[in-house]
């Protein structure tokens, strides 16, 4: 199990923006985070290899005087899990943020944001823990990197703070099934077996595993019809494997569904053609 400095990944790249002299910068400030949307409330769903953009959506009310976007300090979104001071694992925003002014006094500017966060399984998901409820929190980075004019000296600072329990945000593993209908072509009222497999991302081989003792929807759909119906419920077996008998009746689809738990993403398997004669 891997454990991250807080702000690490921030502080580290606003670091490396802007090599000028340093802003006069008061210590960190109070900001108030409210409304924070994750993937507009839906559920993250990551495979092995491809990157997932996650758009987030929040309001910051923050100082009249701190200035933001001016490649030193950034204010965004995090997901992380475990405790706001030693998390287990955590994900930033991509430093893109977006904000329109809402409202202003004469001592703080409120602001309407948006970001994304980028997530890729194979740097930012590690283990099956990964897959559960994570904790939102509101950030704030600062950076100032001072350079003498002789190129004999530089010096840096950072500023980070944290805000935590701004909302939920739930990720989970996705799954994959397949299904295949044989023989072809079959007699009508002869067995046709239909197998298949359901399996799931596995974060820490970075490969698709078998997903055993797991429900899965056998359907049918006749040749001309756009209606799936439920023939039986099969639990799948070693490697995932799914496998069933049903009567040869007439030309359509077989397919197999899985309606997901709470660490896996639903799947549907594409409808495989079965021709009966």
């Amino acid at each position: 199990m891997r454990k991250f400095a807080i702000g690490a990944a921030l502080t580290g790249a606003l670091a490396l923006t802007g090599l000028a002299a340093p802003l006069a910068q008061a210590a960190t400030p109070d900001l108030v985070f409210s409304g924070v949307t994750v993937n507009k409330g839906k559920v993250i769903v990551v495979g092995t290899t491809a990157t997932v953009k996650v758009p987030v959506t929040y309001s910051v009310t923050r100082p009249a005087g701190l200035t933001v976007d001016d490649g030193k300090t950034f204010i965004g979104i995090m997901l992380y899990r475990g405790g706001l001071s030693d998390f287990d694992n955590e994900l930033d925003s991509d430093m893109s943020t977006t904000c329109t002014t809402t409202a202003t006094t004469d001592t703080t500017v409120t602001q309407s944001c948006s970001d994304t966060i980028t997530i890729d399984p194979e740097d930012s998901l590690y283990e099956t823990a990964d897959a559960t409820t994570w904790n939102v929190g509101g950030i704030y980075a600062h950076s100032d990197v001072d350079i003498d004019d002789s190129d004999d000296k530089i010096s840096m600072s950072t500023d980070f703070a944290a805000w935590g329990n701004k909302g939920k945000a739930k990720i989970q593993r996705a799954a994959k099934l397949t299904v295949n209908a044989s023989p072809e072509p079959v007699k009508k009222g002869r067995t046709i077996t239909v197998t298949g497999a359901l399996t799931r991302a596995n974060w820490e081989t970075g490969k698709y595993s078998g997903y055993v003792s797991q429900p899965a929807k056998l359907q049918f759909r006749a040749k001309g019809s756009n209606t799936y119906a439920t023939v039986k419920t099969v639990t799948s077996s070693t490697g995932g494997a799914l496998k069933t008998t049903v009567k040869a009746a007439k030309d359509g689809y077989f397919r197999y569904v899985f309606a997901g738990t709470a660490t896996t993403g639903a799947a549907t398997a594409a409808g495989d053609y079965i021709d009966v004669r």
